[in-house]
């Protein structure tokens, strides 16, 4: 499922298309095995509030947010072969290219919606 990720206290679009891993394989597959993940797309992992980037061939930005999708933390830049420690309240994650969370102006706190 692809969708529209905006951020509306900011009232702007954040990722135009946000792919949904809402399975318990797409979960657990989340973005192994791909080679980079260009800045207009992201993937918002379900029933997580952390993350490792094992295996994995590329930085990416972790913006976790509660089950009403307030952001909770933000983590820039997690290098391949790391872990993110569980992130107090967050339901889920978005997972986006390193560097785009500078780029789109999130923050702590802001509100974001999932659309169409």
């Amino acid at each position: 499922m692809m969708a529209k990720l905006m951020n509306t206290t900011t009232n702007q679009t954040l990722i135009a298309d946000l792919e949904v891993a809402s399975t318990f394989l797409s979960r657990g597959k989340g973005l192994l095995g791909r080679e980079n993940l260009p800045s207009h797309q992201a993937l918002w992992i379900h029933h997580c509030n952390s993350i490792h980037t094992f295996f994995m061939k590329f930085a990416i930005d972790c913006v976790f947010v509660d089950k009403n999708l307030k952001v909770r933390a933000i983590r820039k830049d997690v290098q391949p072969w790391r872990l993110i420690l569980p992130v107090w309240g967050a339901a889920s994650v978005i997972e986006m290219a390193a560097g785009t969370v500078s780029k789109v102006n999130v923050s702590v706190g802001d509100q974001l919606y999932v659309g169409a």
